[in-house]
């Protein structure tokens, strides 16, 4: 507390020094030369809409108070009473973060009364910007007589210097050493009302959208392409996976001219990102979960990384638990009526802290990973950082048992007895534990060295080097001696993507449907954005993961590729927009209402900032024997946008078209019939419309089957040998009764024959310029007339490769 002050002492007395002047000479306060139109930026300052946008500042761990509504108001119906204050900065806040700019200048105005006999009869109260970290700034100042409404009345300007990443107003009496040792004088009750800050209006909101192609077509990692996510949490529960990861994306806020952001700022992050899937390559966005912060969940705690999951039946209801980071100190959890919420608290504090017996020696109290055994009982893993340093330098390197396990009680949000050490060689943080066929398998993140771990220390044979994923073997979940050591389970990620994708990682592993799949995270997607030299945006990656017949486990090698897809992605349904398989341009956002396609009480997302020439696409779409129409859930925001729905590629044919042609700003169903769609394809949703607009925002798709209308063409492929060559040769024979338009397509070429008369054949030998060619697929477009009416059909071939060198 003294340091706080102490460091900002000066920049409060010189900030009021100029308004305390204009006030003493009874001169008004006018607006700054050249300020832009000028807006308030408080919200509810006259507290008629009860305490929203407040909240007691927290910004030191002593701060403490109650801050409840009184009808003893300046104006109006309502005031805030702030009462049972801790220290003299314990007073109402509100958060101007991402509304006050460096460099402006803003008037503000405020009512401030008390009325405890045993005070003085006047009280110096400050209006104090709190900047983040130590930096406090007094803004404008009022000295009030006891019993009356005084009132704050002057002006003041951020410095054009000044960071305003967080800036959090909130109102104080002077700063002293130990406020408790004279309360009367230091911490008495008082009220608040008819607070107002003016000046220029915030500035609008840097886009987060990624415009760049983030995840290639044809690849499954990183596994979204249109927002970050670090920590993943692989978790699978009646017969879907949910991964929850660390909200990357809080912080990321790109130059509008450069495209590049700052780097990422782990202090922000407060939500935990959620997505899910059923075939491991189309994933859909559930969004955020608020989990921490004054509006959060568990509003007592302020961050929220590493998230783990876990479900287990309490009292006879199934409930799901969300355990987090609260930053390095200490890990909390929130408890959930199903995967996707609603969530609640259970705890008011901590679950996880100095307190926790056995926690000694833990510097980093974080990354809780729970696992439920088969015989109900749980457990939490959780620790990291620097090593005692009561221990040799050595052991400090090699074993510097920071990582801890303990039992978690009946209810799942309380824990027993004390933590176990697992001496994990080299760790550093990230324990994560499954278990498969009947032993238990402890994985973790090694650290690179350095002070923090006894300096220049020889490694042990076969430990792990800086940065890896090593991993444990034990035939007991609480038992974790370093001879339990196995191995190294992945190495560090730059090994796959090369430049810029250094750095730790942090894993969890699951099984579903009999596989068992390594999640890591990589900036593989910031690399795309930005380069080489990325800011530190991670991505969500997976792979298989397979085991060797004495239970070790094979290394896992990170690959764009990522996994097979499990199954086919069924379209017939009513399902989310906001799921992808690939995606160029888009956003998601939360609105009101519950998902069309997880239930009412699931939030729902829908798919925003919809541009001319974004899309989204899905992998492997089966639509069985043929699909009559599309219909999606749309809202228009300007007229002219179109939606049109193409097979296999971004330029293939397009088999429907939705014209979004209804009224502007109202949700709308909107369908297409479809052409010639039948069997298995890739799927895109490609959109268009004024250049410059944001065109319309999608909440559902749904496909409805029929009889598909399909010209009558027969296709084959085949590959040959020419001069120890291959070449693949496609043909498409037009069976109609009328001239179509044909255009034969391989990954080695393409060629379009126009007016195919009936009977003829459309024909290409493809060379490949190589000696053997894989397995492929050829496809074949052909367009015509039926009945009057114009018509596509696509038809795909698969060929079998050849090695004509052989």
């Amino acid at each position: 507390m003294i340091h706080r002050f102490r460091s900002s002492t000066r920049r409060r007395v010189a900030a009021i020094a100029t308004v305390g002047a204009m006030v003493a000479a009874g001169l008004a306060v006018a607006a700054a030369p050249g300020q832009a139109a000028e807006t308030d930026l408080i919200v509810n300052g006259g507290f008629e809409n009860g305490l929203d946008g407040w909240f007691v500042n927290n910004g030191n761990a002593t701060d403490g108070a109650t801050l409840s509504l009184t009808t003893d108001a300046h104006t109006g119906s309502n005031a805030a009473l702030v009462t049972d204050r801790q220290t003299t900065g314990s007073g109402p806040m509100q958060d101007l973060s991402g509304k006050v700019q460096a460099g402006q200048t803003y008037a503000l105005t405020a009512r401030i009364k008390y009325e405890n006999p045993d005070s003085p009869a006047t009280k110096e109260f400050f209006a104090t910007m709190h900047y983040g970290g130590g930096t406090y700034t007094n803004l404008v100042s009022v000295t009030a007589t006891r019993g009356q409404w005084a009132q704050f009345n002057g002006q003041f300007t951020i410095p054009a210097g000044q960071n305003v990443t967080m800036a959090r107003l909130f109102f104080e009496t002077p700063w002293t050493s130990n406020p408790s040792a004279n309360p009367n004088l230091h911490l008495m009750d008082f009220k608040l009302d008819d607070v107002s800050v003016v000046g220029a209006p915030p500035p609008p909101p840097a886009s987060r959208t990624i415009e760049v192609v983030g995840k290639l077509p044809g690849e499954h990692n990183p596994l979204i392409g249109h927002k970050f996510g670090a920590d993943g949490f692989g978790f699978v529960h009646d017969g879907r996976v949910y991964m929850y990861m660390t909200n990357d994306t809080q912080g990321y806020k790109p130059d509008p001219v450069t495209g590049i952001s700052p780097g990422i700022n782990y202090g922000h992050i407060n939500q935990i990102t959620l997505i899910s899937t059923t075939d491991m390559v189309n994933w859909t966005d559930h969004g955020e979960i608020q989990v921490a912060g004054p509006n959060g969940v568990a509003p007592f705690t302020g961050n929220s990384w590493a998230p783990g999951m876990a479900k287990k039946v309490v009292n006879g209801e199934e409930k799901f638990f969300l355990y987090y980071a609260n930053g390095g100190g200490s890990s909390n959890v929130i408890t959930g009526a199903s995967p996707l919420g609603p969530w609640t608290s259970e705890r008011t504090s901590t679950l996880i802290d100095g307190r926790t017996p056995g926690s000694e020696g833990v510097a980093w109290k974080f990354d809780p990973a729970p696992l439920v055994d088969d015989d109900g009982e749980a457990y939490l893993y959780y620790g990291g950082g620097p090593a005692s340093t009561n221990m040799p330098p050595e052991e400090r390197f090699n074993n510097p048992k920071n990582l801890r396990v303990i039992k978690l009680g009946d209810d799942m949000v309380s824990t027993e007895g004390t933590s176990a050490v697992v001496d994990a060689p080299v760790a550093f943080e990230a324990a994560q534990v499954f278990k498969r066929e009947g032993k238990y398998y402890l994985s973790y993140s090694s650290h690179f060295g350095g002070n923090d771990f006894g300096g220049n220390q020889t490694r042990l044979p076969g430990y792990p080097e800086g940065g890896q994923i090593g991993y444990m073997i034990s035939e007991d979940p609480m038992s974790w001696p370093k001879e339990t050591y196995a191995g190294v389970l992945f190495p560090n990620q730059s090994q796959f993507f090369g430049s810029g994708t250094g750095g730790n990682n942090h894993q969890s592993a699951f099984e579903y449907e009999g596989k068992y799949y390594f999640t890591y995270h990589a900036p593989t997607l910031n690399k795309r954005i930005t380069g080489n030299n990325t800011q530190g945006y991670r991505s969500p990656h997976i792979q298989e993961m397979t085991f060797n017949p004495d239970g070790t486990i094979q290394q896992v090698v990170g690959t764009y590729a990522g996994v097979e897809q499990v199954r086919n992605f069924d379209p017939f349904r009513v399902f989310e927009a906001e799921t992808f398989g690939w995606s160029k341009g888009i956003a998601t956002e939360k609105i009101d209402g519950g998902s069309a396609q997880f239930g009412a009480e699931a939030p729902n997302l829908v798919v925003r900032d919809i541009d001319n020439g974004d899309w989204t696409a899905l992998s492997s779409v089966d639509f069985g024997e043929g699909a009559g129409s599309v219909t999606a859930k749309v809202r228009p925001l300007v007229a002219g946008g179109k939606i049109e729905v193409r097979l296999d590629e971004l330029t293939g044919p397009v088999v429907g078209t939705i014209s979004v042609d209804a009224p502007l700003g109202e949700w709308t169903e909107l369908s297409a019939q479809l052409d010639g769609v039948s069997g298995v394809h890739d799927v895109y949703f490609t959109y268009s419309g004024p250049q410059g607009e944001d065109l319309f925002e999608l909440d559902t798709w749904a496909f409805e089957a029929g009889s598909p209308t399909v010209l009558p063409v027969e296709v084959s492929a085949q590959v040959r040998c020419v001069a120890g060559k291959a070449y693949v040769a496609v043909q498409a024979r037009n069976a109609h009764d009328a001239p179509l338009d044909i255009v034969l397509r391989t990954a080695y070429g393409e060629r379009s024959v126009a007016s195919v008369a009936p009977g003829a054949n459309a024909f290409q030998q493809f060379t490949t310029r190589t000696a053997a060619v894989e397995d492929g697929t050829a496809t074949v477009r052909a367009s015509g007339s039926i009945d009057g009416r114009d018509v596509t059909s696509v038809f795909t071939v698969d060929y079998s490769g050849v090695n004509c060198a052989g």
